[in-house]
């Protein structure tokens, strides 16, 4: 497989976005954070204009300077540049109804999640482009990464080129919000959207439930809930963890750890071949994820995503997790040390 071209700070000009009108439709983490960036690069305060209905988030939005506009419409009419950054689940519904149908031929469509584009969800004007402008950091990050003058890991990638300079465009957003001074990756939305929903349904998953069934096990043999909700996860420790990891290498980290637990790690996961789950993975990948089949899934219950108790499915998915030892034994602990938590 050839490497992923990287795009810095010098592959991207900043003069296209020159007199350009740029909406946010939504002001929530991302949104924010974006905003903010692109604002404090340098894009005329009067150039940006927020999308959102009334609620907090506009307010702060207003609080913050920014010009909010309530009415979708309008916003649609005049963006010249699109980022959409409301929830992927309503995603269809508010753009194909209410930004689609008046959007300008020539504007430019930027998503940070590849899932509408890639499953088709989106109508989008043949002339228009779409790009992917995908920061991998949580909004805050985003933010308080670029106050410190750093960059943040961004993905980037031209999914329709309706004007013949998507890339273009792409990469000087990117730049805008500050992703292309620690390296934009060039990706693609099937590529984000694999990994991400990967990461969701077969990973984190099966994470979890290793945690579960550990936790059951030494229950078993004796040990307590406060020892096991601090040596688990309270502790922070697995979170620790994962920064080494990011900073010294996935491997490399365990070097931090006491000879016994390098020892037991690295022998450990070698004896663990990974054949049986790696062919689970692979089924998740291409026989519910690829093929579109969790979506269809996804799309049957978006309207129920709205409801209140137990009518809205997430809500009964929470329920029934909380029913299992591992949660129930950290309500008791979390109740009984309320004071020093």
């Amino acid at each position: 497989m050839p490497q992923a071209k990287i795009y810095y700070d010098t592959d991207a000009d900043l003069g296209l976005l020159n007199g350009k009108t740029i909406v946010f439709l939504g002001f929530g983490n991302q949104g924010s954070a974006q905003a903010q960036n692109l604002r404090d690069t340098g894009i005329p305060n009067e150039q940006i204009i927020i999308a959102n209905r009334v609620d907090s988030y506009a307010e702060t939005a207003k609080a913050k300077g920014f010009n909010v506009e309530h009415d979708f419409g309008k916003a649609a009419a005049v963006a010249d540049v699109l980022f959409i950054l409301i929830p992927d689940q309503v995603q269809p519904r508010v753009f194909n109804e209410q930004f689609s149908p008046v959007m300008k031929p020539s504007a430019v469509i930027v998503v940070a999640s590849g899932y509408n584009v890639f499953f088709n969800l989106l109508k989008f004007q043949p002339t228009q482009d779409v790009v992917m402008v995908a920061p991998r950091m949580i909004g805050s990050s985003v933010r308080s990464l670029y106050e410190k003058g750093r960059g943040f890991p961004c993905f980037v990638s031209v999914e329709q080129d309706g004007t013949g300079t998507g890339l273009a465009s792409a990469l000087a957003l990117s730049r805008a919000i500050g992703a292309t001074k620690a390296g934009a990756i060039a990706s693609s939305v099937r590529e984000e959207t694999a990994m991400d929903l990967m990461a969701e349904q077969a990973l984190w998953p099966n994470i979890i439930m290793m945690f579960r069934e550990a936790f059951n096990v030494l229950k078993n043999a004796g040990c307590s809930d406060e020892a096991l909700c601090y040596e688990m996860w309270m502790s922070k420790e697995p979170a620790e963890i994962f920064e080494r990891a990011a900073d010294d290498g996935f491997i490399a980290q365990l070097k931090h750890h006491s000879t016994v637990s390098q020892y037991g790690q690295l022998s450990g996961s070698l004896k663990l071949g990974g054949e049986a789950m790696r062919e689970h993975f692979k089924d998740i990948l291409y026989n519910q994820i690829l093929n579109g089949k969790f979506t269809k899934e996804f799309s049957k219950i978006e309207d129920d995503l709205e409801k209140e108790g137990l009518d809205n499915p997430l809500n009964e998915l929470y329920r029934r997790s909380e029913e299992i030892e591992l949660v129930q034994a950290e309500k008791r602990v979390r109740a009984r040390l309320a004071g020093l938590l």
